[in-house]
């Protein structure tokens, strides 16, 4: 009897692989799904395209925000991506042909790009579960991204509840995204900036002029 012919195994969706990543280490991501395409445009289009130099992202996965930013005209060789997974780096080694993608810790993130910036970066942006992490790494990785950036570069992360996932201080603006109602589950930008640097990036942002004390007594999110 002839072997019968072995069928190929589909390959994963992206999902899927977020969920099978997720299921490996559930701390490491925070969620069961990659960011959606409104909320990854969204993040995008803090962007401030008349700036120069780097772009950094943590914590891409497989590449929704990455592939947002390259929708924008941003060129690849200026995207850096940080990822710890060693999966998901090589996915995006694959599927973002040009993009320096490094396999690093991005909580440590000066130690991590240490000889990897050419110049000051233009923004970092983040997909890191921080609420994941105590207040203190928080903070941490906010002052290291803004030592890694120029004047007038914005720090970009998102979250599922309605208060900044980083404690207000005066050492800088925080402003906050309208709901993003078709991301799932319903998501929300924030943007960290040196005082008075640029014109506000979300001037009718819900929760965007809130005093410190108020945003932080709503915190009800787990993730980002």
């Amino acid at each position: 009897m002839p072997d019968q012919p072995t069928r190929a195994r589909a390959p994963l969706s992206d999902e899927a692989r977020f969920f099978k990543s997720w299921l490996g280490n559930p701390k490491l991501l925070g969620a069961v799904l990659p960011s959606g395409p409104a909320l990854a445009e969204t993040m995008a289009g803090v962007v401030d395209l008349s700036l120069p130099g780097p772009i950094v992202e943590l914590g891409p996965g497989t590449g929704v925000v990455t592939r947002a930013l390259l929708k924008r005209g941003i060129e690849p060789r200026r995207l850096i991506l940080i990822e710890f997974d060693p999966s998901f780096s090589a996915l995006l080694e694959t599927r973002f042909p040009g993009v320096r993608v490094v396999n690093g810790d991005a909580y440590r993130l000066a130690a991590t790009l240490q000889g990897k910036l050419d110049s000051p970066a233009a923004a970092v942006i983040s997909s890191l579960p921080l609420l994941m992490r105590p207040e203190p790494v928080r903070a941490a990785l906010l002052e290291e991204a803004f030592g890694l950036m120029q004047d007038r570069g914005a720090f970009v992360q998102f979250t599922y509840g309605l208060a900044s996932p980083i404690r207000r201080s005066p050492a800088f603006i925080a402003e906050g995204s309208p709901r993003i109602w078709r991301n799932f589950p319903p998501a929300r930008v924030w943007a960290y900036r040196r005082p008075g640097s640029a014109p506000p990036i979300f001037p009718g942002g819900f929760f965007a002029k809130l005093k410190p004390q108020a945003a932080n007594g709503r915190r009800a999110d787990a993730n980002g």
